[in-house]
């Protein structure tokens, strides 16, 4: 388990909100916010797998509860490893003080990451860790070239190897691209299943970066209702008003 904290958090130092899409095709995440039984199954993966360096510090255990259908009983028994108590934000046990000292930088918060970088590279990045023995991790990232992250789901997923081709441009410049993917170590969840588990942590990630968006598209519904509404009445008084002068 040490191990595995270390690896993140050393991988986090780059800051993974720094990484660049740039270049890299991403695949549509086709994430559904109403969904609440993916939301679910997304802050299991989170606390899971993601919460052993990085922390939500802004969404709160109650709140999240309320929002994606479970009761507080239920985020307790199952979403709580740290001993925090059900009112508080989603912060994991490292002090940030200590990771700062002992790694130079804390790990970062992953609030506000599907705002910043966007549910489609998230998507993406999740999904394309593939073997190269030429990183420090033994891994890369189609998204996030010379990524520092480990494969950290790689139970998961397995291992997979890119199929790489190298293209000429009109000026003569080499470029390598990858094709596609081969599975070499086989996970406990086939490639079908693991881009559903991504889908579903991205659609959580989503939520934390934006708790009230439903809401607010609800509301904003009935905004324009209601302006589209006075509009036509004030037409109206407007023709009034003016009648007897035209």
């Amino acid at each position: 388990m040490r191990k595995w904290i270390l690896a993140i958090v050393l991988a986090a130092l780059p800051g993974f909100a720094l990484a660049s899409s740039e270049g890299a095709a991403l695949d549509k995440a086709n994430i559904d916010p109403t969904d609440k039984a993916s939301l679910q199954r997304g802050a299991k993966l989170f606390v899971n797998y993601c919460m052993g360096c990085h922390s939500a510090d802004y969404q709160r255990y109650n709140r999240l509860a309320r929002d994606i259908g479970l009761s507080d009983e239920q985020v307790r028994d199952n979403l709580i490893f740290t001993g925090a108590k059900v009112g508080e934000g989603m912060r994991n046990a490292m002090p940030k003080k200590d990771a700062k000292k002992w790694f130079g930088a804390a790990p970062p918060d992953l609030t506000l990451i599907a705002r910043a970088r966007g549910v489609d590279y998230l998507y993406t990045y999740l999904r394309t860790f593939y073997i190269d023995e030429a990183r420090p991790w033994g891994v890369n990232n189609a998204a996030f070239p010379l990524v520092g992250m480990p494969h950290v789901l790689s139970e998961l997923q397995g291992w997979q190897k890119a199929r790489m081709e190298t293209h000429k441009d009109a000026h003569g410049n080499e470029s390598t691209v990858i094709t596609g993917y081969e599975i070499v170590k086989k996970g406990s969840m086939s490639p079908p299943e693991f881009d559903s588990a991504m889908r579903d942590l991205v659609n959580f990630l989503a939520y934390v970066a934006e708790p009230v968006k439903l809401y607010r598209q609800s509301l904003g519904v009935w905004v324009i209702a209601f302006l589209v509404l006075m509009t036509a009445v004030f037409y109206l008084l407007k023709k009034e008003y003016w009648k007897d002068i035209h």
